[in-house]
């Protein structure tokens, strides 16, 4: 960590893989609005949940973070647990009025090529983090700091905007919000989204075609 501090208190599952990066680049490619209608409107995160900062659109493998409110020290220390291409997803108890996250640790996951951070709670530093083009997804942001003194739990499934989020399972965000799809579904949902994006491409084409 980047910060001296006893981490004691701060529980880690090492037990999880996940999931390919590859696949998931194939499926970003369609909005979550659209992921969302083939996975029957599934593992949407609640609206309260949404874009603060950085770059909107991201996709990634999750890394799961417990955090008691208005602490970050669970935080600091999933970062060193962090690989490319994990999205940290926290959850903060839904704490709005003490930020668990901010510019300096959104330095440290630019520095471990962390996608994404997706919080249910607040964050703060807003400005600097759209800088950096961090995507950052949260529920409130507010000025007031966090505490570092745990407890927490790391690599163990989250509720996080009333979706459960387990480790490893695959995660997309855009202007709409926030979509969880299990692992499991992502070898076979690229195919199923160009399915659906080819059948509304064919109602636009039909309205359109009334208006010539």
């Amino acid at each position: 960590m980047f910060i001296n501090v006893p981490t004691d208190n701060v529980a880690i599952s090492e037990n999880w893989e996940r999931v390919d990066l590859t696949l998931l680049e194939e499926i970003a490619h369609y909005p979550v609005a659209l992921i969302g209608d083939v996975v029957e409107r599934m593992g949407m995160m609640a609206s309260a949940i949404h874009h603060v900062a950085g770059k909107a659109n991201f996709f990634g493998s999750i890394l799961p973070v417990l955090t008691r409110e208005g602490d970050n020290l669970a935080i600091h220390r999933a970062l060193d647990e962090a690989q490319p291409g994990d999205v940290l997803v926290i959850n903060g108890n839904g704490e709005v009025n003490r930020a668990v996250f901010g510019d300096l640790l959104g330095e440290v996951c630019l520095a471990k090529k962390v996608a994404a951070v997706v919080i249910d709670g607040a964050v703060r530093d807003i400005e600097e983090l759209s800088t950096m083009g961090l995507s950052t997804f949260a529920r409130a942001v507010n000025p007031a700091g966090p505490s570092k003194n745990g407890p927490g739990q790391i690599g163990t499934p989250v509720a996080c905007g009333n979706v459960v989020c387990n480790p490893g399972d695959a995660i997309f965000g855009d202007r709409d919000g926030v979509i969880v799809i299990s692992r499991h579904l992502v070898p076979t949902l690229a195919q199923k989204l160009q399915v659906q994006s080819d059948i509304e491409s064919s109602f636009r084409e039909r309205v359109r075609a009334t208006l010539r």
